[in-house]
């Protein structure tokens, strides 16, 4: 692949119940301002709960995840069954509730949590081909059940969700809004966006940060 191309993983649309559209907005202008063609996907598949984000209270009705993303895509978003591992140099994966309520069941189950198996088939393919990651947010929450033990991340300053990450694997590592960490020998960057960020600025000072790593860890 001559061109650099990232595959993002959404998980519906909205920060209560399906991916963070600040977060992806921003991580698509990051790579855009980066030049860097990129693909977004989501899974095929209801969303756990509908949530009104106005009233923050759970509602009656089904909402499709693929459906719901192709909101925040202009339509521009594929089933997550179709990402191919090999027509990618790297992969994003922003926050959201989604990411604790249907890529995984991490926002109903804790520290027993598990990673929905066709999501982790994709998270692990990522892994095995030893490719650049990026997660923001409370998605980094993932990478223990991914990479395994010593993994690093963050996912902002100490917080419930750090004590439960470190408790499945991982090396928390406290980090303010607009910084990032990196695992070098896991190629994988994390950033805590919208788990520390007040304001667009802040979300964005971060997430540029975590796009650009992600690109340099790209093997040339």
């Amino acid at each position: 692949m001559s061109q650099k191309k990232f595959a993002l993983i959404l998980s519906g649309c909205g920060v209560y119940d399906g991916a963070e559209i600040n977060e992806v907005v921003l991580t698509r202008l990051a790579l855009e301002e980066n030049q860097i063609q990129y693909q977004c996907f989501a899974p095929d598949c209801e969303q756990a709960e509908v949530v009104n984000h106005l009233t923050g209270k759970v509602e009656k009705g089904e909402r499709n995840q693929l459906v719901e993303a192709a909101r925040i895509c202009r339509g521009d978003v594929l089933p997550l069954s179709d990402l191919s591992v090999n027509e990618f140099n790297a992969l994003i994966v922003p926050g959201g509730f989604g990411v604790a309520k249907n890529l995984s069941d991490f926002a109903y189950a804790g520290e027993d949590y598990r990673i929905q198996s066709d999501v982790l088939t994709i998270l692990k393919a990522f892994k095995d081909a030893d490719k650049p990651v990026g997660y923001m947010c409370i998605a980094p929450v993932l990478l223990p059940l991914v990479y395994g033990d010593g993994i690093k991340l963050t996912l902002g300053e100490d917080s419930d969700a750090a004590n439960i990450a470190t408790r499945r694997g991982g090396e928390h590592v406290s980090c303010k809004v607009d910084q990032i960490v990196i695992d070098k020998t896991h190629k994988a960057v994390s950033t805590p966006a919208y788990m520390l960020a007040e304001n667009l600025l802040e979300a964005q000072a971060g997430i540029n940060k975590l796009v650009k790593a992600v690109i340099d860890l790209v093997k040339v």
